[in-house]
């Protein structure tokens, strides 16, 4: 079947949807009313090579291309920089690819907490499980979680109102997807659930989306290898981060 020929947001529908999921957080301003001076409010994106998305790991400044990749934290903060250019908002990538969640337990001091989000969002999964067949991990789904669970529970104790995305892990059966990934990962991605429910955190759904679009498709056309997105990819899954309530 030949994948599809335009992806499922226009740039109407992009703008828009960003607008509305900025004005559900409090990031934008009140319609009929003066604007508030700029609050510089931070969102920051964590996780795996999915959010790293080959960005520049020597730029450290927010809102800059290079430092926020070629993936859906771009997609996410150019829409909402355009639609909202007086409100200062500051947008920073710290993915790293290869990342589990001990991982970024390890970095969390340095590179998250510093930085003081307002909204921090965290994609992690797929190595949790992956390199159990490929590094000789050895990590449970138990593990994953209480650990998952820990990492958010620091958070909460250092950064108290800050407001919490937790993407579900997906992947598309091809490529490097087999039936070896099953059922363990689906495991993961309800254990993911789970983590962000303790956390009081927003649970963003993929796996169902990315089903959806391959039965219409090719998985193929949104995760080349069955893990990494496609640009269209990326595309889907800053849709689903746009439209995520309560953050």
């Amino acid at each position: 079947m030949a994948p599809p020929t335009t992806l499922p947001l226009t740039r109407r529908d992009f703008v828009s949807a960003t607008a509305a999921a900025l004005a559900a957080s409090g990031i934008a301003r009140v319609p009929g009313r003066r604007p508030r001076p700029a609050d510089g409010l931070v969102v920051l994106f964590q996780g795996d090579s999915i959010t790293d998305a080959g960005r520049d790991r020597q730029v450290s400044e927010p809102n800059l291309a290079r430092g926020l990749g070629n993936g859906y934290p771009l997609l996410v903060a150019a829409a909402a920089l355009a639609a909202h250019p007086d409100r200062a908002l500051r947008f920073y990538n710290r993915g790293v690819s290869g990342d589990k969640v001990p991982d970024l337990a390890s970095r969390w001091a340095t590179d998250t907490l510093p930085l003081q989000p307002d909204v921090l969002s965290i994609l992690v999964g797929v190595n949790d499980f992956w390199h159990k067949l490929s590094h000789g991990y050895t990590g449970t789904v138990q593990q994953y979680e209480d650990q998952y669970v820990s990492l958010l529970e620091e958070t909460r104790r250092t950064l108290p109102r800050v407001r919490i995305l937790v993407l579900e892990p997906f992947v598309l059966r091809c490529g490097a997807v087999d039936d070896r990934w099953f059922p363990e990962f689906d495991e993961r991605r309800r254990a993911a659930q789970r983590v962000a429910q303790h956390a009081g955190a927003r649970f963003v759904p993929l796996q169902a989306v990315f089903d959806d679009l391959a039965r219409k498709g090719v998985p193929q056309y949104w995760a080349a290898d069955g893990v990494h997105p496609t640009p269209a990819g990326h595309a889907v899954i800053a849709e689903q981060w746009r439209r995520a309530r309560g953050v």
